[in-house]
């Protein structure tokens, strides 16, 4: 799994490449909580190179988006595509976060 997090004062980019596993979704939740902690809010996630997430790496991206929810901000998803669309499909996700 390649992450590559971009931050400005109102919002943070994270790209995803590859595949999200148990230990990825651990790095990137630690990563993630960091910047909730510093004030950042809004996350756009961009997902067009992700290949496959499992439910850790879901479970990563529930709890930020809760956090960041109780924090007056929120999560944006962009870029599903194939496996990982169908996964947000099947699980639901794609009526809890935003999609574009």
């Amino acid at each position: 799994m390649s992450i590559n997090i971009q931050s400005d004062k109102l919002e943070v980019q994270v790209e995803l490449e590859g595949k999200i596993y148990v230990e990825d979704a651990a790095i990137l939740r630690e990563n993630l909580l960091q910047l909730i902690d510093q004030g950042k809010t809004r996350f756009i996630f961009d997902m067009s190179k992700l290949n496959y997430i499992d439910s850790s790496g879901l479970g990563v991206l529930v709890a930020i988006h809760k956090r960041t929810i109780e924090r007056g901000g929120g999560i944006v998803v962009k870029g599903l595509q194939g496996a990982v669309k169908e996964l947000f499909s099947l699980t639901r996700l794609n009526r809890v976060f935003e999609i574009i």
